[in-house]
């Protein structure tokens, strides 16, 4: 008896070959965008003799004391990021989790005109404002303090974060609301019983974009602080750098112990950032 042998269909192995293609495109981008971890992660730890032998391949013995010369350097910094950061996520969390609430499910005359204003506020590029901004914070004193970094994150995070929490809250079931409501419950119990707790991840996808956007900016501390103890740590790292000279290996060091708590947020919070945005937590719908 002869055997026939079946041929795979045409398109399925067309399908095949674009799969094999998209691994390949997808691991060609990951491998680029991970080579320069991998470089400041190898000259880390490494002497200036290591460094300047073998400049690409990690060289042994590890020093590992300089993430120690790095942490000595960079702890200030550290914590005045999060000392802004943290103030940040509650002016702005607050203001736009009130004005969400507020424009999603109350009616009243102007409502469409506010919220068209605010996501006008989007269209204005921040360099627009710089220089009036750096002249209302000089006249009111607080150039070289820390409310002069606090205040333009709460400023501008409040804007988008109104329109992210409008939209998420406008989500949430009305029946819900209007279930509660014949229960007795008040506006200021509809927001801190019902639409506090069923925003939290809303709430987290906010928290998470003000620490990127506090971590991230260098001109503004740049422009309005002198003070070396409150400077944040992307322009603390300048300094260091400066400081450290040639010194390659603490230099990395801080970097990378820089990107630490971002990285360490984005790991745990990935789940609450997209449900922000995608308007619930991954699997509920």
């Amino acid at each position: 008896m002869t055997s026939l042998t079946v041929k795979p269909p045409v398109r399925r192995r067309r399908a095949g070959r674009k799969q094999i293609g998209v691994y390949v495109a997808l691991t060609v981008i990951a491998v680029v965008g991970l080579l320069p971890y991998l470089f400041a992660l190898s000259t880390s730890v490494k002497t200036n003799q290591q460094f300047a032998s073998e400049y690409w391949l990690p060289s042994f013995p590890f020093h590992f004391e300089n993430y120690v010369v790095a942490w000595v350097q960079i702890q200030p910094y550290m914590v005045t990021s999060l000392l802004v950061a943290a103030a940040s996520i509650v002016g702005i969390v607050a203001l736009s989790l009130l004005a969400g609430f507020v424009l999603a499910r109350f009616d009243f005359p102007g409502r469409n005109f506010f919220f068209i204003m605010v996501i006008t506020l989007m269209m204005v590029p921040g360099i627009a404002s710089l220089i009036p901004l750096f002249v209302m914070m000089k006249d009111l004193g607080l150039l070289n303090t820390i409310w002069v970094l606090i205040i333009p994150h709460i400023a501008a995070g409040a804007v988008l974060g109104t329109i992210l929490m409008k939209t998420f809250i406008e989500g949430i079931p009305q029946e819900i609301f209007d279930a509660a409501r014949v229960d007795g419950a008040n506006p200021a119990r509809l927001f801190w019983s019902i639409m506090m707790p069923l925003s939290l991840p809303v709430i987290g996808t906010v928290s998470l974009i003000t620490v990127i956007g506090v971590w991230n900016d260098f001109f503004w501390p740049l422009l309005t602080i002198s003070q070396n103890e409150l400077k944040t740590v992307s322009v603390g790292l300048i300094f260091f750098q400066g400081q450290s000279g040639t010194d390659f290996g603490p230099m990395f060091a801080g970097y990378l112990l820089a990107s630490l708590p971002l990285l360490l947020l984005f790991t745990f919070l990935s789940k609450y950032f997209l449900a922000g945005v995608q308007g619930g937590l991954p699997g509920s719908h």
